[in-house]
């Protein structure tokens, strides 16, 4: 009876969305307050049926109701009641029911929360939201009911994929789709927006929390991605270039303009056109990116295997989202007032050279990740575009980006000093320069490009803690009134310094796993002893062991540096027999300066020889863990910044719109 519970509730959610997409606009229009206020009662309502659904569909994967086709696909009665919680979303139906559900929380937030949202503008928001619910709900219904039934029930189910069993990546949809959804609730501001044909400061004010809420919880997702291909793939690799990555960094890339244009509107007026062209981009890479991984058009670990026929449904959806909007914005853009006026050198200048980069960046990614699947399409031709086009094309990009970064808030509004502004990042300049020259002695030369990536990494992070220290004029005031200063500080202005310090540190760990890395893949048999990077690796043998629902083959290794013990190390190859496959589990010795990763495999080959042995890769990752801990920091920024109290109640009050004076008597 529960399936059946949950199913009716997306029916009636489906007719609250009908109601809500037509009747608060219609009050908007008409100036029905009434009509208005009844995007309240129906984004609550909504929320409320999606939520008894998803929860419906939850029960029946713990208690294992084989009757439910998703469940029996995707599901095991053996296995662990965490996997069993996230099998809820580790399928297509189940994890568009997710999509849906947080869809509906983002909407019932705005109605909840945005008491100082206009009634008019929070009515024509909510209603393109529901726009979004209605198409995405349909499609439920029509083509992807996670409640279909099946007799008579298998008797333990078919297992989810074993790669999705794992804490990491039980977490990465929740976030990820977080992020992906949270822009929806953007791009209806956009749209309301534009339909009420007014964009100023206080718009922008109002949009800015939800942009930031969005591109923390996509930031969190998209590393939570990273961490999991990191240490479960066994392939020492935090980032391949898959199509299905790329999907979900070119929103980010996009929402990051998105976030940096919006402050331009709020502090100066200016960027209006920009701002809302931004939002509307980014939620249509969103989009985007829930039509290739449904589309068939992928095969990939992050893809859900469907029919093309309900890729077109959504294709359908996402012409009519992004064609629309686009259309809209393109009849109601040139009516924007122009913004404030700045001269090249300004902190304006300064964010449209950074808007810039970031929407050519998104270019090259959208180019490489879609044209071997239109060539395909058009000639039936596959080709491969990888790692090598990517780190050619968007790299050389990155990098003026981050010096940029780095002069940024040193800049003023509408015009900057920029004789003032070198002589305050001179000795900044020159600090990189010494730390990015020790390096080279250290490392005995290396990669150019990785050189002049460290010496910008280290230009950020010095640049952007000297700005700081300006702020609170730690040098320049006794320290008890620095003090007093940095408490005193916002919140926001917090948040700043840690996200680009943050994505300072993080590109040192990008930088030192990549250019730096060490790697042995040899046959080993027990006694095998291997050097790397000063350590001494000896392989003891491999034993059987059982888990919940796999077998594994569990490595021994023996780590020593300098004839000093330093740790035993598991790696596992395990065997799951009712998905009849086999996963590598890793095992790694971290530290802040690097690990040491391993993992096992049998040998491909069938010589007699290598009878009893086994393949072991060993890397050793310089700084890899900077990678995640710079994640933090971006997050932990954001999450200060969104904390920022006039970020959530401080919204200016809108100038009223005085009519136009015709007669000059009057």
């Amino acid at each position: 009876m529960t399936p059946e519970i949950g199913h009716f509730a997306l029916a009636l959610a489906f007719a609250l969305a009908l109601i809500q997409s037509v009747l608060p606009v219609m009050g908007a229009n008409r100036g029905k307050l009434l009509w208005m206020q009844s995007a309240r009662a129906t984004s609550i309502g909504q929320l409320v049926l999606v939520a008894v659904a998803f929860a419906a569909l939850m029960r029946s994967f713990i208690i294992s109701d084989f009757t439910v086709v998703n469940v029996a696909s995707n599901s095991h009665s053996l296995k662990p009641m965490l996997y069993k919680i996230a099998g809820t979303w580790g399928s297509h139906e189940g994890s568009l029911l997710l999509w849906v559900l947080i869809l509906t929380i983002f909407g019932a937030a705005v109605s909840v929360f945005g008491s100082n949202i206009p009634d008019s503008l929070k009515a024509r928001t909510l209603a393109v939201q529901a726009w979004i619910s209605s198409g995405f709900l349909s499609f439920m219904l029509l083509t992807s009911n996670p409640f279909d039934r099946v007799f008579p029930p298998p008797a333990n189910g078919n297992d989810l994929n074993p790669l999705l069993q794992d804490f990491g990546l039980a977490l990465h949809p929740p976030f990820l789709y977080l992020g992906y959804v949270g822009f929806s609730i953007v791009f209806s501001f956009a749209v309301a927006a534009l339909l009420e044909g007014r964009v100023d400061a206080a718009w922008a004010r109002w949009v800015r929390p939800w942009t930031l809420a969005a591109w923390i919880f996509l930031t969190a997702g998209i590393v939570l991605g990273s961490w999991w291909a990191y240490y479960e793939l066994g392939w020492g690799g935090w980032w391949f270039w898959d199509p299905v990555e790329n999907v979900s960094f070119m929103p980010w890339l996009l929402g990051t303009a998105l976030l940096h244009s919006a402050i331009v509107t709020e502090k100066r007026d200016a960027f209006k056109s920009w701002t809302i062209l931004l939002a509307i981009l980014t939620f249509s890479l969103s989009l985007l990116g829930t039509f290739v991984v449904r589309s068939g058009l992928l095969t990939s670990v992050h893809a859900f295997a469907v029919d093309p026929e309900r890729g077109l449904y959504i294709l359908f959806l996402l012409a009519l989202s992004i064609g629309g909007s686009l259309a809209l914005y393109a009849w109601r853009a040139p009516m924007m007032e122009a913004g404030g006026v700045f001269k090249p050198i300004s902190r304006e200048a300064g964010l449209l050279v950074n808007n810039l980069i970031l929407g050519a960046a998104t270019g090259s990614v959208l180019f490489g990740t879609l044209y071997p699947l239109f060539l395909e399409a058009v000639t039936g031709e596959k080709i491969s575009v990888g790692p090598p086009f990517f780190n050619s094309t968007f790299i050389p990009m990155m990098l003026p980006l981050v010096f940029f970064m780095g002069v940024g808030p040193y800049l003023s509004w509408k015009r900057a000093d920029l004789p003032g502004v070198l002589q305050r990042v001179k000795f900044v300049a020159l600090a990189s320069i010494v730390a990015t020259l020790v390096l080279w002695y250290l490392q005995e030369g290396g990669p150019l490009l990785a050189h002049l990536s460290v010496l910008l990494a280290i230009w950020l992070l010095l640049a952007t803690l000297r700005e700081w220290a300006m702020r609170i004029r730690l040098f320049d005031v006794p320290f008890p009134d620095a003090l007093r200063r940095a408490r005193n500080l916002p919140r926001a202005s917090y948040g700043m310094t840690l996200a680009h310090a943050g994505l300072a540190v993080l590109m040192l760990g990008l930088i030192g796993s990549s250019a730096w890395k060490v790697e042995e893949v040899v046959f080993v048999s027990p006694g095998t002893t291997i050097e790397i990077a000063g350590f001494e690796v000896r392989f003891d043998g491999v034993e059987r062991v059982r888990g919940p629902n796999y077998f594994a083959d569990r490595g021994t290794l023996y780590v020593t540096k300098g004839g000093e013990a330093v740790t035993t190390l598991f790696p596992e190859r395990r065997f799951y027999p009712i998905a009849e496959s086999s996963t590598t589990e890793s095992a790694i010795r971290s530290t802040i300066v690097g690990d040491l990763y391993t993992s096992i495999a049998e040998p491909a080959s069938d010589d007699a020889e290598l009878s009893g042995a086994w393949t072991l890769r060993i890397l050793y990752e310089p700084f890899v863990n900077f990678i995640w801990l710079g994640a933090v920091i971006m997050i932990t920024g954001g999450g200060l910044s969104l904390s920022d109290r006039r970020l959530r109640v401080g919204a200016p009050k809108r100038k009223p719109v005085l009519p136009a004076i015709t007669n000059p008597a009057e």
